[in-house]
Parts: structure tokens; C-alpha cells; sequence
């Protein structure tokens, strides 16, 4: 049983008789199929099937010489409709299944960003054998999350973003210099990691942590597209599972100034959401890129 299911509106699946039946339905009534066909006479494909705006599952495996589809594996998903980020990507496919994970460096961010593949049909087609030749592609994150709460925002000084934001734009310079292998850079970085640890430390006596680190972005568990984040909502919509009636909310998150959308399902949710507060939560990153826009 796949673990984010609950996050799309499917928390009352709890055995393998009702998931075989909802995957019977994506078979049978599918809202899309993307499909190519690979040596040795095989047809690889990707069905999958909208249960509201924006939210499905996807199946993916192969068809056989008489038409029967043999399903790999599964997964819940949320379709971002808005670009992210636009990197250099590197695209590695995993171990156990036929799966891939996409991965860039954002400065922003100052961690390397891993995701799920959404569209690796997409990726057969268009990119696979391009994927040595350092492709800067568009990115479409999103995230499914089963586990969040709403936290208050900051109080604004509009003098202090605006230093704040001069500080921010400095230190992704530096940290692109320090890439380059730049050792100024680099040695810059270390002392201002110093000084802000003694700085956290310091205030963290008196006060609560969330009134210190505005948002934040981390790695999370043993999967490397798990995530921790700590974002302000931007944008949010309420959405509904056709099928179960569950209410799911979209939430659009600024993340060290990433944008992405999040699904949780309203159960998981503690807290009333609205632009302006935080979201807080363990996510599931994935990304649809867009191959056929791509810049050498």
C-alpha cells in the first residue's frame, strides 16, 4: 500500500482487495496513456487517471504482443502547472523498479534538490540520451504530503527584507563562486556559517525557533526526496477526490524563495490555512520536467 495515498483522498483503502479495485479502474477508464515502444518488441507505458484537478495515480509497466497490460509499480501524484526552477538536471534511474529520480544544484536552496520523476515516458522519448550532455531544462515541482501543520507568520519590517534580501542575493553569489571552487568564496561561507550558528544559538535561549528561521528546506528520512520544509503559503485551494468525497487542499509554498505546490489531505492538516502563514510538514518531492524545451 502506497503511503501517500491518503494525501490524494484515498485514506480508506486498507487492504489489497479495494487498492486492486481502484487500479482496475485506472486500467479500464484511464484519462491518459503515454506510451512508446522499446527493443525487443516491448511497449513500455504510463496510465493514469485524474481523480480532481491536478491529482491522480499513475500506473506504469509494459503491454504484451496481445494487448494486456502488466503493471511494475504505482504512484500517487500532484501535477505542478507552475515552473519552479530551471537547472542543469541529472537524471538517475533507481535500483528496484523502473523508476528514475531527477536531480539539481538551486542556490537558492543551498542543498541539492532531488524528485521523483513524474513523466519518464517523457524522458525515454525525448531526453534519455541526453542526459550526459548537461540539459537545462524547466522544472515542475510539486509534493504530496501526510503529515503537516500551520504555523503562525513573522511579523514584516519592510527595512529589515529589505537588507534581508540584499544578504540573500550576496550569499548566493558566493555560494555560486564556491562551486567554481573559488576559495574566497568558500572561506566567506564558513565564517558567515559561524556566525549565523552563534547567532541561533544565542537568540534560541529566548526565543522560539520559528521567529529565527523564517522557512527552511531539508532533507528528510532514508529516501532522498524526502523532504522537511518550513514555507509561507502564497496561494490555496480547497480541491475534492471524486471518488471518496475526501477534501484535499493545494497549497502553493515560497520556500527559500522556491516556488512548489503541496497536497495534503484536510485530516492531516493541523491548523486553517491561509496566505501569508506557514506551512510545516514532511513532504514527498516530485517534478514533471519539460523536455522539449531544453538549452544546451
Amino acid at each position: 500500500m502506497h503511503s501517500y495515498l491518503r494525501a490524494i483522498g484515498f485514506s480508506k483503502i486498507t487492504d489489497r482487495i479495494e487498492l486492486e479495485n481502484l487500479l482496475g479502474i485506472i486500467i479500464e477508464q484511464p484519462t491518459e496513456k503515454n506510451i512508446i515502444n522499446l527493443k525487443d518488441n516491448k511497449v513500455f507505458a504510463e496510465i493514469s487517471k485524474t481523480f480532481s484537478k491536478q491529482i491522480g495515480i499513475t500506473l506504469r509497466g509494459e503491454y504484451d504482443s496481445n494487448g494486456k497490460f502488466y503493471m511494475e509499480h504505482y504512484f500517487p501524484y500532484y501535477k505542478s502547472q507552475y515552473m519552479s526552477t530551471k537547472e542543469e538536471i541529472t537524471i538517475i534511474k533507481r535500483v528496484d523498479t523502473e523508476a528514475y529520480t531527477g536531480m539539481c544544484d538551486d542556490v537558492r536552496l543551498g542543498v541539492s534538490l532531488i524528485f521523483y520523476l513524474q513523466n519518464v515516458v517523457d524522458y525515454v522519448s525525448f531526453g534519455k540520451e541526453l542526459n550526459q550532455n548537461g540539459l537545462v531544462l524547466p522544472i515542475y515541482l510539486s509534493a504530496l504530503s501526510v503529515s503537516g501543520k500551520i504555523i503562525l507568520p513573522l511579523e514584516r519590517d519592510e527595512k529589515l527584507d529589505k537588507n534581508n534580501s540584499a544578504d540573500v542575493q550576496y550569499r548566493r553569489q558566493l555560494i555560486a563562486e564556491a562551486k567554481k571552487g573559488n576559495q574566497e568564496a568558500i572561506d566567506s561561507l564558513t565564517i558567515d556559517d559561524i556566525d549565523m550558528y552563534a547567532m541561533i544559538s544565542r537568540r534560541a535561549k529566548y526565543e522560539d525557533i520559528y521567529t529565527i528561521v523564517e522557512t527552511s528546506f531539508t532533507p528528510f528520512g532514508s529516501e532522498s526526496d524526502n523532504y522537511t520544509i518550513l514555507g509561507t503559503i502564497i496561494d490555496m485551494e480547497s480541491i475534492t477526490n471524486d471518488i471518496t468525497g475526501e477534501e484535499i487542499y493545494n497549497l502553493m509554498i515560497s520556500c527559500n524563495d522556491v516556488i512548489f505546490q503541496v497536497a495534503i489531505n484536510k485530516m492531516d492538516l493541523l491548523g486553517e490555512p491561509t496566505v501569508g502563514r506557514r506551512f510545516k510538514g514532511n513532504i514527498w518531492l516530485q517534478g514533471c520536467i519539460d523536455f522539449e524545451n531544453n538549452k544546451y
